[in-house]
């Protein structure tokens, strides 16, 4: 299944039609998405290295030249499903501007979170990157600023906010609260990436959740 790397889109995107003259905005627009969730199909099922332009484009009956245009070639590809997956999942300036109770706030964020990283297709793509990441910089760059680099960011600006901040103790340094709220919420990240995520109902996976939360709360909040 690619649930995780699906794209959503009104346009109709069960084929890449092929088109005499000058194709409409609308048709345009389908190839393109038809094309993001080509390749993310194709990274994994063939891992990044093994996945050519050449191999993306007769997929897709589109020009190699279309992707370079469009996306700046086979990183600028994976960049682009990386990010149609994550705003399926987050709205990145909900946290700014949530006037919630702070632990309302994060326990939202860590619920659509741990539902993102434990989809199997999500830890096939992790793992893809873990496995092909030494001996290729670009794809490790543009893995990271595709999608822990945006979602800490945005973990940053939630906690430097001025009513947050006034919540955390004062010894807390804020640079350090993204990764460790992300550890928190994704737990045995090892177990994770070996086995895949516990076979278990998901309401025990919220009530453990939870508990590591409160560990987090404890740690970084002012005593009531």
């Amino acid at each position: 299944m690619t649930t995780a790397l699906q794209i959503p889109s009104n346009a109709n995107t069960n084929a890449c039609p092929k088109c005499a003259g000058r194709p409409r905005s609308s048709e345009r627009a389908a190839r393109l998405h038809e094309l993001v969730q080509t390749a993310g199909r194709l990274f994994l099922e063939h891992g990044y290295r093994n996945v050519s332009l050449e191999m993306l484009a007769r997929e897709c009956h589109v020009a190699v030249r279309t992707i370079y245009v469009k996306f700046g070639g086979k990183a600028g590809l994976l960049h682009a499903v990386l990010v149609a997956n994550r705003e399926r999942f987050f709205n990145t300036r909900g946290m700014e501007q949530d006037q919630r109770p702070l632990r309302q706030i994060v326990s939202d964020f860590g619920a659509h979170f741990l539902d993102l990283v434990s989809m199997p297709d999500a830890l096939s793509m992790t793992r893809m990157v873990i496995a092909d990441a030494p001996g290729n910089a670009e794809l490790a760059q543009t893995f990271f600023d595709a999608g822990p680099k945006p979602t800490r960011d945005m973990l940053m600006r939630f906690f430097a906010r001025p009513d947050i901040r006034a919540q955390l103790r004062d010894d807390v340094e804020l640079d350090l609260l993204p990764v460790f709220l992300l550890n928190c919420i994704s737990g045995d990240q090892v177990s994770y990436l070996i086995f895949g995520p516990a076979p278990q109902p998901r309401a025990e996976a919220l009530r453990q959740l939870e508990l590591r939360l409160e560990l987090f709360y404890r740690s970084v909040l002012r005593a009531a």
